[in-house]
């Protein structure tokens, strides 16, 4: 396998020189870069081909999660930082590894073998459809962070500000429907304004209602009904 290019972004000297250090003791590892804060980092995606950022969270001006939200195409990413909490919005953006400070060269190279496992990935990976890249998402739920695959979701609930997931169980998460359905794949589609369903888990429709698995039953509403039929229609096709 070819080398691994790589960039440092961490506004801390200290951490910057251990990642330096075991970036050293791996032979497929490139250091391109070691960068202070974003900005830096930006500006070396825009000159050179990068495959792995090592990204610290809380840097001056721009965070390190806020400038993944910035990049339409980005390098495999693997976070270091002090702060576990970031760990749910990481994994949404797609990161390889969350590492917490401090880390041990043994944690460092369990992440790097999991960036490897992938190959090499280049930013045109990153631009495909959600569906191709993912298989699951991590949610909170009471103070727990749940890992769920999509094949498991049987359907979505909005809950005002919390939606309920129902998989065999209900997991109560705190973010609304339309933002979660953003962040899955696009099979899932929204049949009522508080119910969002798993396609592939239709069995038939009933009048106004669509039958699940397990004989479920939920109501279809009026502006919902003709994108949802639309979909059915092309699965007849």
């Amino acid at each position: 396998m070819e080398n691994l290019k790589c960039i440092i972004a961490d506004d801390e000297p200290i951490a910057r020189q251990i990642l330096e250090s075991y970036i050293k003791e791996l032979p497929n590892l490139e250091l391109i870069s070691s960068c202070k804060n974003s900005f830096e980092v930006m500006a070396v995606l825009q000159e050179k081909e990068v495959d792995l950022l090592f990204l610290d969270i809380n840097m001056p001006k721009l965070s390190g999660l806020s400038l993944l939200k910035t990049l339409q195409q980005k390098p495999s990413v693997i976070i270091t930082t002090a702060y576990p909490e970031y760990a749910v919005e990481g994994f949404e953006l797609s990161v390889t590894d969350y590492l917490l400070k401090p880390f041990s060269f043994e944690r460092f190279f369990q992440a790097v073998l999991k960036v490897k496992k992938k190959g090499v990935i280049k930013s045109e990976v990153f631009s495909k459809n959600k569906e191709e890249e993912n298989s699951s998402i991590f949610v909170k739920s009471d103070k727990k962070i749940i890992k769920l695959n999509f094949d498991e979701i049987n359907y979505i609930e909005a809950y005002g500000n919390y939606i309920k997931i129902y998989t065999d169980k209900r997991i109560l998460t705190p973010q609304t429907l339309t933002d979660f359905l953003k962040k899955i794949p696009t099979n899932f589609i929204r049949i009522h304004k508080s119910f969002a369903i798993n396609f592939s888990k239709i069995v038939m429709i009933d009048g106004n209602q669509i039958v699940l698995q397990n004989e479920l039953k939920l109501a279809i509403g009026k502006s919902y009904r003709k994108e949802l039929l639309q979909r059915i229609d092309k699965g007849l096709d």
